[in-house]
């Protein structure tokens, strides 16, 4: 332990006036350091905008399966390359047009045999082919009717599966660009009605950030974290939103 009685009283008495300044000094930098702070935080205001547009589909698509069974790979897909013919003359019959018709390529599968346990053997019993067809029109309505008909191809030994039609708007990307622009003006005159009680101005943006985009059905209340993509309507709403940073004067 060091030895302090060599020091004078008046030496004490100094360092200790000097110690006693620095935590004032210290106490009042901090406290001013707060004050800004808290100032700072006081002179921004986060507000959430949003902005909504109707929309009319001009775009759509449907497409649809459809296989076949034959102990025969050849007579199989003899019989897929005819109910493949039938399905496109119904088609083209309904007012749809050739080159909005669109055909995948064929599917084939072994099917091997069981035995009585329902253990797969090695030995083919036959064969399984399927295929699909997608038809991609701008005119919704034909698609549309075209689709409710489809039942009349189980007369012709068709066995198709038919998908709901798919309607999309073509320009949804510009849609997009100009819901967020609007969406930010909303943002900044929502920021300005909550200051105006207080006498403050709303001053530049400091940041923002685009909220999911929901597509919705025209009248629909439905939303969602992650976004909604409406297909199965014609009729659809857009709904962006904004989440904005102001300063506040």
């Amino acid at each position: 332990m060091k030895d302090f009685s060599g020091i004078k009283d008046y030496q004490v008495a100094v360092l200790g006036l000097l110690i006693a300044l620095g935590a004032i000094i210290s106490t009042n930098l901090l406290s001013s350091g707060i004050i800004q702070f808290q100032k700072l935080q006081a002179q921004a205001i986060t507000v959430t905008g949003s902005a909504s547009q109707k929309v009319t589909s001009d775009f759509a698509t449907w497409n649809g399966s459809f296989e076949t069974r034959n102990a025969n790979l050849k007579s199989g897909y003899a019989k897929l390359t005819a109910d493949a013919n039938a399905i496109k003359d119904f088609l083209v019959s309904n007012g749809i047009e050739a080159s909005a018709i669109e055909f995948s390529p064929v599917n084939s599968y072994a099917i091997y045999k069981r035995t009585p346990n329902g253990y797969e053997t090695n030995n083919i019993e036959g064969y399984r082919l399927s295929q699909s067809v997608t038809v991609s029109s701008k005119d919704i309505n034909k698609i549309t009717e075209m689709s409710k008909g489809v039942a009349a191809l189980i007369d012709k030994d068709v066995e198709l599966s038919s998908n709901n039609v798919q309607y999309f708007v073509s320009n949804i990307d510009d849609i997009k660009i100009k819901m967020v622009g609007e969406a930010t003006k909303n943002a900044k005159l929502r920021a300005e009605s909550m200051v105006k009680s207080t006498k403050g101005r709303i001053g530049v943006m400091n940041s923002a950030k685009m909220g999911v985009f929901q597509i919705v059905p025209e009248n629909s209340t439905e939303v969602s974290d992650y976004g909604i993509n409406d297909t199965r309507s014609i009729e659809k709403k857009v709904i962006a939103v904004v989440n904005a940073t102001f300063t506040v004067k």
